[in-house]
């Protein structure tokens, strides 16, 4: 008997958690951070923001696959004095994740 109980209780949360009706797309936007790097510059912000600018083969190996996308911008949330506060963004040793997602969940609500 209990469990027919619990079956009840969930078809109730499941069904109080739908919508009555079919359901309708109202509206579709995009929105864009307000920083961004052409895709031209790329390469160039990439490796100037990572302290990787030794890497020269692998940075030509970059500017090639920019030239072949049809990409014009790169939007980031983050900037370069962003990314200078936190070395750990950089230091793959390093935990970043919390510090990303409090960042993530500040930037989120403003686009």
């Amino acid at each position: 008997m209990g469990s027919s109980n619990t079956l009840s209780s969930v078809r109730e949360i499941r069904r109080s958690q739908r919508a009555d009706g079919p359901a309708a797309v109202l509206a579709i936007g995009t929105a864009n951070p307000a920083n961004y790097v052409s895709q031209e510059e790329y390469p160039d912000y990439y490796f100037r923001v990572t302290k990787s600018q030794h890497l020269t083969d692998l940075k030509k190996q970059l500017k090639t696959f920019c030239e072949m996308t049809s990409t014009e911008m790169r939007y980031f949330h983050h900037t370069e004095e962003l990314l200078d506060a936190h070395p750990e963004f950089l230091c793959h040793d390093k935990p970043s994740l919390d510090t990303r997602l409090s960042i993530a969940a500040a930037a989120a609500p403003e686009l």
